[in-house]
């Protein structure tokens, strides 16, 4: 039987790092046009919003949000 959940490494998370930093150097050059995120704090609290173009066309933000269910439930399964 697989663990309910995953506990979170109490580290610095380089990939979220860069991954971050990457999407800021995209937004500078303007090719970003809007986001909808959830970010993991510690002590399992969440947060999710959207700013731009994201907010402004929720329609199409939800079927952004919807791939990335698809996607986590294809990685979930898998493990």
């Amino acid at each position: 039987m697989k663990p309910p959940f995953h506990l979170v490494p109490d580290e610095l998370s380089t990939d979220t790092v860069e991954v971050l930093e990457e999407l800021l150097d995209e937004a500078r050059k303007r090719r970003i046009i809007g986001i909808a995120f959830a970010v993991m704090y510690r002590n399992q609290e969440y947060i999710v919003n959207t700013a731009g173009e994201a907010r402004r066309n929720p329609t199409f933000t939800r079927g952004m949000i919807a791939a990335l269910d698809d996607r986590l439930s294809e990685v979930a399964t898998s493990r």
